[in-house]
């Protein structure tokens, strides 16, 4: 989706992808300047949002950002 804010776009790919590591590869190839540690700290601010209102979109997110985080950003 052209100009699709970030946080929209981990969303969306994180429903359609289970493999955390083509998760971060599709997620860049839509906002290729997003660092690794961006990508994650948007997943956790969009989970932490959306907690309340959608758990399943939640646990989704959580899952992603816990298996990613690292101190390395590939």
């Amino acid at each position: 989706m052209k100009n699709e804010p970030l946080e929209e776009t981990i969303v969306r790919v994180v429903s359609e992808h289970r493999d955390p590591k083509s998760t971060i590869q599709a997620i860049r190839r839509l906002h290729p300047k997003a660092s690794k540690k961006q990508i994650i700290r948007a997943a956790f601010s969009v989970m932490i949002e959306r907690s309340e209102t959608d758990a399943d979109a939640s646990r989704d997110l959580q899952s992603f950002a816990i298996s990613n985080r690292s101190g390395q950003d590939t």
